[in-house]
């Protein structure tokens, strides 16, 4: 006889089992779902942790040497452009040199005068607007003074846009000799019109008149705190100094003298040579190649280059010189301890000046751009060191390296600069 009392509850109990099954399966499907959700929210909320983290884009130091002679105002010029224009004078009378040789090159914003604050601040907006945010003034000291220094005293300095670029000096400390004038440079007749060279004395009043002038304006360009101090000729410093010793002593003391001033030390800036073969025709063939024991004693912290004159021969197409610049950094980067930065020029062609000269052929703007890129990349490769590249130059004129816009690639060069350091670096 069957009980259906029993039946009854047991078919409730396998009900209320069955039940409690589903439930807990829902449960567990829903706290799945849940868990899904939640992983997406978190791996979502990292990313865009990890995004918003990221670090920006690298900013460059583009800093072009700038040369004062395009117009200073200083009266010493004029034994070398009587017309009272400065080296524009060689620039708006050359001729083409030979059939096909380009050098009838104007200047797009005419022969101006950059010692003109209302000249400097055009020419500082378009620097930066471009992409060049300093400029290496070349800085010279002759006959116990400064020379052609109006151009940075009178003309950067009073602009009135001068808080949108930083600055720093070049000692261009070679001798003068016939090469700015084209009436004579023809004749090498060994004469030095002033020398480079300066006593201990001398060497200490240029570097306590910088330190005081000029390195502690908020213009100054400086790396981790340090003033930047860049000497051009430095057998011409130690033949005046009496000595590497000497010279070594001296830079010791100019060291010293600028932490007095209340900075955490100096930037002593190499200009790097690496030939002793004259190809530019302005410098004299005694540089020694430097080594690394040299230029630890003489205290340099960093170098750069000028122009690839100083290590190649510039009578060549531009991407054949190219790849011996990548040779040259190579090298620096093994042989030596202080800091590099790479350094690239634009070209050479030294005619208007001296009637004859090596020529760097094929360097176009398109090509520049790979030059840059080249000095990117190597910046890029040296997280650890200031992001500096420099460039020859802002106004060589005469030896045919610039960036000011003329009436053969207009703003080429200034356009590359601003593609390469300003619209890909977005």
């Amino acid at each position: 006889m069957v009980n259906v009392k029993n039946t009854k509850l047991s078919d409730f109990t396998f009900i209320s089992f069955m039940i409690m099954l589903f439930n807990i399966e829902v449960t567990r499907f829903f706290n799945h779902i849940i868990l899904v959700i939640s992983l997406l929210i978190f791996f979502n909320c990292q990313a865009g942790f990890a995004q918003s983290k990221q670090s920006p884009k690298r900013k460059y130091d583009v800093a072009a040497f700038l040369y004062p002679a395009y117009v200073s105002d200083d009266p010493r010029l004029r034994p070398f452009w009587p017309k009272g224009m400065g080296e524009w004078e060689t620039v708006m009378n050359v001729q083409e040199r030979l059939p096909g040789h380009y050098w009838n090159r104007k200047p797009l914003w005419g022969p101006v005068n950059e010692a003109d604050p209302a000249i400097m601040s055009m020419e500082i907006n378009e620097a930066t607007k471009h992409g060049v945010n300093v400029f290496i003034f070349d800085w010279y000291w002759y006959d116990g003074r400064p020379f052609m220094e109006t151009t940075l005293d009178n003309g950067f300095l009073k602009a009135d846009n001068k808080d949108k670029m930083k600055f720093y000096l070049m000692w261009a400390n070679h001798d003068v000799v016939n090469t700015w004038d084209t009436r004579l440079n023809a004749f090498n007749e060994q004469n030095v019109i002033w020398t480079g060279e300066v006593s201990r004395d001398e060497f200490e009043k240029i570097c306590k008149r910088n330190i005081e002038k000029y390195f502690k304006l908020p213009q100054y360009y400086k790396i981790n705190g340090k003033p930047v101090f860049m000497i051009y000729d430095m057998p011409q410093l130690i033949a005046g100094l009496g000595g590497v010793d000497q010279t070594a002593d001296a830079l010791a003391w100019f060291k010293e003298e600028t932490k007095k001033a209340g900075f955490p030390g100096l930037e002593l800036q190499l200009t790097m040579w690496s030939i002793n073969v004259n190809h530019s025709g302005f410098d004299g063939s005694k540089t020694k190649n430097p080594e690394n024991a040299f230029v630890k004693k003489l205290g340099f912290t960093s170098a750069t280059h000028y122009q690839f004159v100083h290590f190649n021969n510039p009578d060549d197409d531009y991407m054949n010189i190219l790849e011996r610049v990548k040779t040259e950094w190579a090298r620096i980067d093994k042989e030596f301890e202080l800091t590099y930065y790479p350094h690239i020029s634009i070209g050479w062609d030294n005619s208007p000046r001296t009637g004859k000269s090596s020529v760097t052929r094929n360097n176009t703007p398109e090509n520049f751009s790979k030059a840059l890129r080249m000095a990117k990349d190597y910046a890029d490769a040296h997280p650890k060191q200031a992001p500096l590249i420099t460039i020859n130059s802002w106004n060589e004129w005469t030896e045919t390296s610039y960036l000011e816009p003329d009436n053969v690639y207009g703003y080429g060069y200034l356009d590359t600069v601003k593609k390469v350091f300003v619209d890909e670096n977005k």
